[in-house]
């Protein structure tokens, strides 16, 4: 991977973009990538081995596509555009022909599949629009158990919310919720020049690598649902913040105290593992007396 083979320059994307008759807006988060050296360096942070197979959401004109084809057993590209979807598989066979029978073009929402065409995927590797980037990831990791890691490039912002630690301003419910599906964690800064049209913000890109969710007779939807009403009033303490999903603040504080939980935190000082053990708790599980961990 030392050299550009194969891969799209700025002169090439802005020529195939001109062909196609696509201009890319902002608005719709079509910020194509243009560099070589930034393409090569998210497939090495990828860390993907010769079995991988990937799963690339949004790959746009292909700068990102052509540089997994040589890295991957198969790509498997999930492009909601027909224009752009057509021209992928003709644009692989121009620029990587010994390759090209590796990828598969799926012409889709990324947010609506299940499932993809042949083996089950491994990786998620993907420079995704900044306004779908978190709930694209967890529809993916919730939806496709065969993927084991990933490696995306977000808004820095984005990166930061998706990688924060407990008790941070900038923790929330993507942080969580990414927790619940293993490690989450930044693998470098991306700057603007690096794409067409440059974009007003920086870029981060995040590596994933999934694990166990904490030990829990709660379901995730469960989990999921305290996560939500935590966080939807975050500068509530969780017994008020929580009022609504317990049915009442004295509920709210009676779950939060039976799961070791103080009721005047706040949900920003949670863990994954604590929201779960508070959804054990939770108005559908009463009854059922879970043992406290």
């Amino acid at each position: 991977m030392g050299d550009n083979r194969g891969l799209l320059g700025a002169a090439d994307v802005r020529e195939l973009a001109g062909r196609l008759g696509i201009r890319p807006t902002k608005t719709l988060g079509q910020n194509f990538v243009i560099d070589g050296n930034t393409v090569r360096r998210i497939v090495r942070a990828a860390g993907l081995s010769p079995d991988d197979v990937v799963i690339e959401v949004g790959p746009g004109l292909g700068s990102l596509t052509l540089a997994l084809l040589p890295e991957a057993r198969r790509v498997v590209a999930v492009e909601i555009d027909p224009a752009l979807a057509a021209e992928l598989p003709a644009t692989a066979a121009a620029r990587e022909p010994g390759l090209a029978g590796r990828l598969e073009v799926v012409r889709a929402d990324a947010m609506k599949i299940t499932h993809v065409p042949g083996p089950a995927p491994t990786a998620l590797v993907a420079n995704l629009p900044y306004n779908v980037a978190v709930p694209v990831v967890l529809h993916l990791l919730a939806t496709l158990p065969s993927l084991r890691s990933a490696l995306v490039m977000v808004q820095a912002e984005v990166a930061d919310r998706m990688t924060a630690s407990p008790g941070g301003r900038i923790y929330g419910v993507p942080s969580v919720k990414l927790a619940w599906y293993g490690n989450a964690r930044r693998a470098g800064a991306v700057g603007r020049a690096v794409f067409w049209p440059a974009p007003n913000v920086d870029s981060g890109l995040v590596a994933f690598t999934r694990g166990d969710p904490p030990p829990t007779a709660a379901s995730r939807q469960e989990v999921f649902a305290v996560v939500d009403a935590a966080f939807a009033q975050r500068r509530k303490t969780l017994r008020a913040a929580l009022a609504g999903w317990a049915g009442s603040a004295a509920a709210a504080e009676d779950a939060l105290r039976a799961a070791g939980v103080d009721p005047r935190a706040r949900g920003e000082a949670l863990d994954v593992a604590a929201f779960a053990r508070i959804a054990e708790y939770g108005p559908s599980r009463r009854g059922d007396h879970p043992p406290t961990p």
